[in-house]
């Protein structure tokens, strides 16, 4: 009888919580990690395209800024040469005019100037 329990694979055999996977259960593991690595891959490469895009948006707003710095150099220069004191018909200022409104006046004809020269592009 002793040889009986000694030739027993009983002792051998794993509780269930300690049993390892089946391959089955290892290929949906694999099937559902390749899914996530894709879905992953997916999204960085919309949130790069989002960033190149971003960062062209950018360079174009500051070509942007740049040219308005310009253009905004240029009708300062422009006004500073126009503050003499002259009327734009060579007629002498009206001394009872507001020279805070004659300012907004040529700065307002300036930018409608220059919104209309964007409409044209």
């Amino acid at each position: 009888m002793e040889n009986e329990a000694r030739d027993s694979t009983d002792e051998w055999l794993l509780p269930k919580a300690a049993l390892p996977p089946t391959v089955s259960e290892l290929e949906a593991k694999v099937d559902e990690a390749v899914a996530i690595a894709r879905a992953s891959e997916a999204a960085a490469m919309t949130v790069g395209a989002a960033a190149i895009e971003s960062a062209e948006q950018a360079r174009r707003a500051a070509d942007l800024a740049l040219k308005a710095s310009e253009a905004a150099a240029r009708g300062n220069a422009g006004e500073a040469a126009a503050g003499t004191g002259a009327a734009p018909n060579g007629a002498a200022p009206d001394p009872h005019e507001d020279d805070r409104l004659l300012r907004f006046s040529r700065r307002a004809d300036r930018l409608g100037a220059r919104f209309a020269r964007l409409q044209r592009r």
